[in-house]
């Protein structure tokens, strides 16, 4: 019989064990809850400094090359031209190109939008098809021309170095000589053969000027792959 009553008594759980695990799986549920909780709040905060100070941009083409090259992510810093400073010559520059490179299009659905912006905004996904990466060769009121005897970019009647041009490329096959309006910026790749810049829009609304207000910032450094890690290169002078 005590035998028996033992077994008995162990095949039961007393009311303070039942408790004890009540709180141990109440426990769980908030420590999931928690975890939750700190995964969008996290996706939030990177969010919101995305948009507002430095954001990843993956770069969907050659276009820049050899300077960036296709699947880098460059970090643009947000800042670079919030505090009064212009965007100089030789700087590498992400603009929307809305209205300048692209037409002004109709809105698409606001949801796609915006799921597809805050995975580009993470550095996830390609950057919109408005969105820009190119170097600044021509600032306002700069008289830019194309080409000198020795195929140079003149700017301001000074040629350009340019090491930063794609090897076994000229400056440019498109002769031109503009005057940039101020406020807007004249912008090239530095992969001039397979770059659409603002040569390709010289005759359209704009002549192929980016205004400087829809530069979204400055592409400071190269973030990934690691291999890769620094300053984009080749920030070289113009003339002044």
């Amino acid at each position: 019989m005590d035998t028996e009553a033992r077994v008995t008594q162990r095949g039961h759980s007393s009311p303070d064990e039942g408790a004890e695990r009540s709180r141990f799986a109440f426990s769980g549920r908030l420590t999931w809850r928690r975890a939750g909780l700190a995964g969008v709040a996290l996706t939030v905060g990177l969010l919101l400094f995305s948009n507002f100070v430095l954001q990843p941009f993956l770069i969907p083409s050659r276009s820049m090359e050899p300077t960036l090259e296709v699947g880098d992510r460059v970090l643009v810093n947000k800042l670079a031209y919030r505090f009064g400073e212009q965007p100089r010559r030789g700087d590498v520059v992400v603009f929307d190109g809305r209205g300048s490179f692209v037409q002004e299009g109709p809105e698409g659905n606001p949801v796609g939008e915006a799921l597809r912006g805050a995975a580009a905004a993470l550095g996830l996904a390609e950057p919109a098809d408005t969105d820009f990466v190119k170097r600044v060769v021509g600032v306002g009121g700069d008289d830019v021309v194309c080409c000198d005897d020795r195929g140079r970019i003149k700017v301001n009647g000074t040629p350009v170095d340019e090491p930063y041009v794609y090897p076994g490329d000229v400056p440019s096959t498109v002769p031109f000589r503009i005057v940039v309006p101020v406020g807007t910026l004249w912008v090239m790749g530095d992969h001039r053969s397979q770059s659409r810049d603002s040569r390709d829009h010289l005759g359209s609304p704009g002549g192929g000027m980016v205004p400087v207000d829809k530069v979204i910032g400055r592409a400071d450094w190269i973030g990934w792959p690691l291999s890769r890690w620094g300053r984009p290169g080749g920030s070289g002078g113009t003339g002044g």
